[in-house]
């Protein structure tokens, strides 16, 4: 852990402000300005840097592009309030929708092969979703985006170029909130998150990114809080989720995609974060297809009886990929409905593929559970086991199930349940 901490450095800018302001934004709650914040953005990017203020008030936007050397700075009391008219984030940019590459509507902040860039501040952003809004186009009845999704991880199987991969209007996929693409050295920090369209803070394919003090309130279909995703060297710290979805999910690419870019999440620290509602506090999965490595969650503190899941592990025979050097410390579970850790790699009941993931070498240090559905539910494979997990100085207060431990390997090779005894995962 601390040679990747040692790796991560927060972008510097330069000591200039432009005020949004003086660009035109008013910030009424009705005023549309979003000319007003790109025109702030070119003009401190051209002019070699800074800071782009957002004072206190209330603006209303559509997408924002952020761009080289701008840290966009929300002041306390400042809120950019995101518009729900789809046609505000066309033209379509290239993007990845769940794993997949392709051309979509903007992220609500997206920067693409940028270098310096952050959001900051102690403001708010809000997306403004609903069931009404982003929402409702998960699941029947129309307009729902099941079709669009088959047909792009179609596209994806038959190597189509992700040029071609053209969705947007009339497709009925949802864009992310925040979606770094292809950027270096990064830092989102103090910023708080509500109502996002589907997944919160999205950074795909970036190096250096720091996630700081960040809060993610936001309930909706897929409202995933962080999930870094074919990133390297990456610090998560001292954040808050409260989420619809995984709080924090770490991922790299989905399937035939995933393996033809072929890039791995790796050197990635999550500490000091604390986990409340959600699908699993801390997760690595379901994407595993570019391969998940050295990853550390250290000292989070996660409680809820609507958090499903603790620490969670997921991949199936689709994904493939491998998932290894996996560390977690220190952590303290007060109450999760389900497991507290979890490992099964039959995501989606696929059992059978082409693609059999490689998890191994996963280890559970000082974990603290004072009340779970169970303490493990761990699903390998026939010919996918998990191997090598280690559970050392573990303690679990009120459980309701019995563990469930199906095709787990101990580090030796041998089947764990042939001995019998669950220390043969480790200590618990």
């Amino acid at each position: 852990m601390a040679r990747t901490l040692a790796r991560i450095e927060p972008p510097v800018f330069a000591d200039r402000v432009f005020d949004v302001t003086a660009h035109g934004a008013v910030g009424d709650g009705r005023t549309d300005c979003t000319a007003a914040l790109a025109d702030a953005i070119a003009r401190c990017s051209s002019a070699g840097g800074g800071r782009v203020l957002v004072p206190a008030g209330r603006y209303r936007t559509g997408a924002v592009h952020l761009l080289d050397d701008v840290e966009l700075h929300l002041a306390e009391g400042a809120v950019l309030e995101f518009s729900r008219d789809p046609e505000d984030y066309l033209p379509c940019v290239r993007t990845r929708y769940e794993g997949v590459d392709c051309y979509n509507y903007s992220p609500f902040i997206y920067a693409y092969r940028r270098r310096n860039v952050a959001l900051t501040g102690a403001g708010t952003v809000d997306g403004r979703a609903d069931e009404q809004h982003w929402w409702s186009w998960v699941g029947a009845p129309a307009p729902e985006e099941g079709p669009a999704k088959t047909r792009l991880l179609a596209a994806a199987a038959a190597g189509v170029p992700v040029e071609e991969r053209v969705f947007g209007r009339g497709q009925n996929l949802r864009p992310q909130f925040l979606q770094l693409y292809e950027c270096r050295d990064v830092l989102v920090e103090g910023v708080t998150f509500r109502r996002s369209p589907m997944w919160t803070i999205h950074p795909v394919l970036c190096q250096n990114v720091t996630v700081r003090d960040v809060v993610v309130d936001s309930h909706g279909k897929n409202n995933d809080g962080c999930n870094p995703e074919s990133c390297s060297d990456v610090l998560i710290t001292g954040c808050t989720f409260d989420t619809g979805d995984d709080c924090i999910a770490i991922k790299a690419g989905k399937d035939d995609d995933g393996r033809r870019v072929g890039r791995p999440s790796e050197r990635i620290v999550v500490q000091d974060c604390q986990m409340r509602a959600g699908h699993g506090g801390v997760t690595v999965g379901s994407e595993t297809s570019g391969g998940i490595r050295d990853v550390v969650a250290h000292r989070c503190r996660m409680s809820s009886a609507d958090l499903k899941r603790a620490l969670r592990i997921k991949s199936n025979p689709d994904r493939g990929g491998y998932v290894r050097d996996v560390l977690f410390s220190d952590i303290e579970v007060g109450t999760v409905a389900g497991a507290a850790v979890e490992i099964t790699l039959d995501y989606g009941r696929v059992t059978t593929g082409p693609q059999p993931p490689d998890v191994r070498d996963i280890e559970v240090h000082g974990l603290r559970v004072a009340s779970a559905g169970r303490a493990l539910n761990l699903v390998g494979l026939p010919d996918a086991p998990i191997r090598g997990l280690r559970l050392q100085d573990c303690s679990f207060g009120s459980v309701g199930a019995p563990d469930v431990v199906r095709h787990v390997l101990d580090s030796s090779g041998v089947d764990a349940l042939d001995r019998g005894e669950p220390e043969q995962l480790g200590q618990r």
